[in-house]
C-alpha cells in the first residue's frame, strides 16, 4: 500500500447544481456543492483535475435500479424553465390567444436560465399513484420542488460517467460531490434522497469489476445501498454511522450483515455521539485494512457525507476536516480505482471546506491556506476565514474503547467467514465504455468551442484560465495542466 503522487483525477460538476432548492427551512442545500466547487477553483486545485460537465442520466439508465412507475412520477417535477416554456407552447397553440414574444423570455431571464431539462420523451400519464406511495412530498424530509427530476438526473449522470472514466482507465480517482444520495430506495424517496446514484454507479462498475467495495462515512447509515446489494457477494458495503436513540434511519445494527450469498458482505459499524478524530480514524483503518486484505475489491466507491463533521446541524460527531479527510487519504493509498461521492452535510460552509480539502488529498495536496479573498462566498467563512475550523471542546466521546474493540472483533469474525477473493482478474477491459451515453446522436462531434472559466461559471475567478469544452469527448471541460 503506497501513495502515488501523480494519480489522474476526474472531477464532475455542473454550474447549475447549486441553484436547486429543497425549500427555505429544509436542511439539504445543494448550494453547498457550488460552494465546494468555488473553493476548488480558488485554491487552484482545478488545474490538476480533468473536469467534466455532469450530464443528465437517461430514464433507461435510472431504470437499472428504480422502478419505471416511480421515475415517471418524479418526472413531473421538472425545472421552472421547463414549466414556463411548456405553458408558452400550450398557449401558443390556442386560438384567440396573443402569442408570447421573445421579450417575455428576456424579461423572465428564460434565455439565460440554464437549469437543464431532459429532452428525452417520457410518457405522460395523469393517473399517477398517490404521492405517499413513493414518499415524495408526503413529509418535510422529501419535498417536491421545481427541478427535482432534473436535479436527480444530474446527480445520477455525474456518478454514472464518473464510474465510466474509472472503467475506461481515463482516471484512477473520479469525484462527483453532487452524488452520494445513499438513502433512496427502488421505488421510494428517503432521507432527502430520491434517485440512488450510488447503486446505479456500482451497477456500472460491476459490468467490468468482479468485486466492488462501498464505504460510507456519512453520519447516517447507508441503508439504500446496503438494501440494494444485500443478497450478493459481488458488492461489500461497509458503513460507519451514528446509531441508537432513534437516529435516522434506525437501521445499521452490527448484527445486520447480509443474507444469502451476501451473508457477511454488509458490514455495519454502529457508533455513538461524540466520536473524535483519533477514535474514528483508528477503527476505520483497522476494519478497512482487513476488508481490503480479505475481500480485495477491484474498485471502491467512497461516500463522503460531511454530516459526520463537528458542528453539523443533524449529526452528533466531533470530527474535524482533517479527521474526515484521513479516511479518504487512507483509501487512496490502496491504489484501487476509487469513486469519491458527496452525501449529507448540513452546515454548508463546513461541507464546502471538507470537500475542497479532500479534493486536495485526491491530488496528494494538503491545502491549509486561509479562504482566498477572491472566493464569492467569502463571508460564509467568517469570522476566521480559515479552511480548517476548530472542533468542540469538552465534548464527551460516548464510544468507549471496550465497546469499539468488541465491534472490531465481531467484524473480523464476519470477514473470516467469507470466501477469500481469488488472485486473478475475471474480465478484460473493453476499448470503449460509453454505450448508453448517445453523445453522438445529440451533439455534433465536430463542435468544439472554448470559453474562459469566468464564462463557464458566471463568477469572478482568475482571468486567463482557458477551458476546452468538447461535448463529444464525455463532456470534458478542462484537462489537467
Amino acid at each position: 500500500m503506497q501513495n502515488e503522487t501523480n494519480k489522474r483525477v476526474a472531477y464532475f460538476y455542473h454550474p447549475q447544481i447549486g441553484r436547486y432548492h429543497y425549500g427555505k427551512e429544509h436542511p439539504m442545500k445543494p448550494k453547498r456543492i457550488a460552494m465546494a466547487h468555488n473553493l476548488i477553483v480558488n485554491y487552484g486545485l482545478y488545474r490538476n483535475l480533468d473536469v467534466y460537465m455532469n450530464r443528465q442520466a437517461s430514464l433507461k439508465e435510472m431504470e437499472k435500479f428504480h422502478e419505471p412507475e416511480y421515475l415517471q412520477y418524479l418526472s413531473q417535477f421538472t425545472s421552472v424553465r421547463s414549466q414556463i416554456v411548456n405553458e408558452y407552447q400550450h398557449y401558443n397553440q390556442q386560438p384567440n390567444i396573443t402569442h408570447f414574444t421573445s421579450h417575455i423570455y428576456n424579461e423572465f431571464d428564460l434565455l439565460d436560465y440554464n437549469i437543464p431539462h431532459s429532452h428525452e420523451p417520457i410518457e405522460t400519464n395523469n393517473n399517477y399513484p398517490q404521492p405517499n406511495s413513493f414518499r415524495v412530498g408526503d413529509s418535510t424530509d422529501n419535498p417536491s420542488f421545481p427541478g427535482l427530476y432534473d436535479f436527480c438526473q444530474l446527480s445520477a449522470g455525474g456518478s454514472i460517467d464518473a464510474a465510466h472514466v474509472l472503467i475506461s482507465q481515463d482516471a484512477e480517482i473520479a469525484i462527483n460531490y453532487s452524488g452520494g444520495l445513499h438513502h433512496a430506495k427502488k421505488r421510494e424517496a428517503s432521507g432527502f434522497c430520491y434517485v440512488n446514484d450510488i447503486v446505479i454507479a456500482i451497477l456500472e462498475l460491476l459490468r467490468v469489476h468482479q468485486r466492488v467495495l462501498y464505504v460510507d462515512i456519512d453520519v447516517h447509515h447507508g441503508d439504500g445501498v446496503e438494501e440494494a446489494f444485500l443478497l450478493t457477494n459481488r458488492v461489500m458495503t461497509c458503513s460507519f454511522h451514528q446509531y441508537g436513540d432513534d437516529f435516522f434511519p434506525g437501521s445499521g445494527d452490527i448484527d445486520s450483515y447480509g443474507e444469502g450469498l451476501g451473508r457477511y458482505h454488509a458490514l455495519n459499524i454502529p457508533l455513538k455521539i461524540g466520536m473524535n478524530d483519533e477514535t474514528f480514524t483508528e477503527i476505520f483503518q483497522k476494519i478497512i485494512t482487513q476488508v481490503m486484505e480479505i475481500y480485495r475489491p477491484e474498485a471502491v466507491v467512497l461516500q463522503c457525507g460531511a454530516d459526520s463533521l463537528c458542528h453539523d446541524r443533524l449529526g452528533g460527531y466531533n470530527l474535524s476536516t482533517k479527521g474526515h479527510g484521513a479516511c479518504v487519504e487512507f483509501m487512496i493509498k490502496y491504489n484501487v480505482p476509487i469513486l469519491v461521492l458527496g452525501g449529507g452535510g448540513y452546515t454548508i460552509q463546513n461541507v464546502a471546506r471538507c470537500w475542497a480539502y479532500e479534493t486536495g488529498l485526491c491530488l496528494n495536496k494538503k491545502i491549509d491556506a486561509p479562504i482566498p479573498t477572491s472566493e464569492i462566498y467569502y463571508e460564509y467563512y467568517a469570522p476566521d476565514y480559515k479552511l480548517h475550523f476548530p472542533i468542540k471542546q469538552n465534548v464527551e466521546n460516548k464510544n468507549k474503547k471496550e465497546e469499539l474493540s468488541r465491534i472490531v472483533e465481531k467484524i473480523y469474525g464476519y470477514l473470516k467467514s467469507i470466501e477469500p477473493a481469488p488472485g486473478i482478474c475475471f474480465h478484460d477491459l473493453p476499448q470503449s465504455f460509453y454505450p448508453d451515453m448517445n453523445v453522438e446522436e445529440e451533439i455534433n462531434p465536430d463542435q468544439r468551442y472554448e470559453q474562459t472559466l469566468n464564462q463557464f461559471e458566471g463568477a469572478n475567478y482568475e482571468e486567463g484560465s482557458e477551458i476546452l469544452v468538447d461535448p463529444s469527448n464525455g463532456f470534458s471541460i478542462h484537462r489537467r495542466e
